[in-house]
């Protein structure tokens, strides 16, 4: 890349490095709580006023009732029987992230699909920011694709890149 560069990490450059062990308590704590299927009392873990950025297909929640409202009440109307497992977490002053995946039984309805009784897999990754003992910021991606392919539903209509790696098709490369 030529010329000027856009700045890079803004948002952990000024991260309290104090702060490591209380967002440990937090983050761990919290994935207890959500892992008890807990909605009404998770306000111990997240702000009032806490934002939940998820990818497409996920949405974005503003506060803490419509994560409640819009996330927690949906994903365990379609799931039930769920365990989540963090695969790796990292913590650095304010921030945590991790990623893992959940193990779930799809019996309500998903995305417009049927209860099925399957038993799916769910990967995620995470980013949270901490403050004053609160989760105030949640940065998430949900592998619904991959979930939906459990369902038997190809999002991507044939054409996602795993055909690259399966040779059934030839990858395109960039002009020369």
């Amino acid at each position: 890349m030529k010329g000027s560069r856009p700045e890079q990490a803004t948002l952990t450059k000024d991260t309290d490095m104090t702060k490591t062990d209380e967002t440990r308590q937090v983050i761990e704590s919290m994935v207890d709580g959500l892992n008890d299927h807990r909605i009404a009392d998770i306000g111990e873990f997240f702000s009032e006023s806490f934002r939940w950025f998820g990818n497409q297909g996920c949405g974005t929640k503003h506060g803490l009732e419509a994560f409640q409202r819009n996330w927690q009440r949906p994903f365990q109307a379609a799931f039930s029987d769920k365990v989540c497992v963090d695969e790796a977490r990292l913590y650095m002053g304010e921030w945590a992230a991790a990623f893992g995946h959940q193990t779930a039984k799809h019996t309500g309805t998903f995305m417009g699909i049927a209860p099925t009784g399957q038993q799916v897999e769910i990967r995620y990754m995470d980013f949270w920011k901490v403050q004053d003992g609160k989760i105030v910021d949640n940065w998430v991606m949900v592998d619904f694709p991959y979930v939906l392919a459990q369902l038997s539903v190809d999002v991507f209509n044939g054409e996602g890149w795993e055909a690259f790696d399966r040779n059934e098709k030839v990858p395109p490369s960039p002009a020369s």
